[in-house]
This record gives structure tokens, sequence and C-alpha cells, in this order.
């Protein structure tokens, strides 16, 4: 059982696109920079990822692509069929064939196995995805340390300059 580099790049390429969507459409060209993924292989599977319907080509000059759906609507199991991956944790590729030309003693165990991987991602849409992403990158809440003094005690020279310069 394994996803390739065809299944994940192809959605690596996809949460780029939504990442940076917003302000239009997306140069191949800049995903394959950021993303280190060879322009010529995104431009394969985006030809697929287009005849799916999951992203719009723009052509021209500001050209690229655009992703055609709302994005809770774009689940990750769709982009990974799209590009033709096929996760399978079976030996026989589903056909029952595993042990002797006969079914192996373990077959209901992985096709259940990619039954719940598939509905996981499908559980999951790029929406999700992207959501996660900006809460990484988002700075966290700044905490303030409380700088005050506990009860009334006298100030000295010092402190006063302090003060001062603080204001």
């Amino acid at each position: 059982m394994r996803l390739t580099t065809k299944g994940r790049f192809a959605v690596t390429a996809m949460m780029d696109l939504a990442l940076r969507g917003e302000e239009g459409p997306v140069a191949l060209a800049s995903i394959s920079e950021r993303q280190k993924i060879s322009l010529s292989y995104l431009e394969q599977l985006f030809g697929k990822l287009r005849r799916h319907k999951l992203v719009d080509s723009v052509r021209g000059p500001g050209g690229g692509y655009c992703i055609a759906r709302p994005l809770d609507q774009v689940p990750v199991s769709e982009i990974i069929r799209a590009v033709d991956e096929q996760l399978d944790a079976t030996q026989c590729g589903g056909r029952e064939n595993c042990h002797d030309e006969h079914r192996c003693m373990t077959h209901d165990l992985w096709t259940t196995l990619n039954t719940k991987m598939y509905e996981y991602l499908a559980s999951v849409t790029l929406e999700h995805l992207v959501q996660r992403e900006r809460q990484k990158r988002s700075p966290g809440m700044a905490v303030l340390e409380d700088q005050r003094r506990l009860g009334p005690q006298p100030r000295t020279k010092n402190s006063r300059d302090k003060v001062s310069a603080i204001v």
C-alpha cells in the first residue's frame, strides 16, 4: 500500500493553488517553484485535474489555474482519483488471486483498509487543509508579561527614569 508521488504532488499543488487562488489565476510555474515539483509533471497533473473539472484554466497574460468549485466541495479523494492514483492495500489489486490464484486469508482486512482510506480522504476537503495551513502560519497570540509591581513600593530615582523612558 502506498500513495505515489502523483497523488501527493496533485494534493500539494491543489493546496498551493487554493491558498493563492483568491487573488486570481495561479501560474503552474509559480507552483513549480514554490513546491519544487517539475513544471512538465505539473502540466500533466493539471491536464487530468482540468478534465475532471477540479480546476479551470485561464489563458493569456495573467493566466493560470483556478479551483473550479468551492473548496469545501473538493475532497482529497477526488483529487487522487483524478490523477489515476490507486490506493490499494491488497497484493492482488482487488482481483482476489493473491495466494496461488486464490483469495488470501487477509484479503478482507486489506479491502477494508482500502475502504477506510477512501472514507477518510473523502472526508477531508481542500477547505480543511487550507484552514489548517493558515492556522499554522498565523502568529500565535502575543503573551504580555505583567510588569506591574505588587502593592505599594517606594519609587527610587532609577525607577522614575525607567517609567519616563517607557512613556
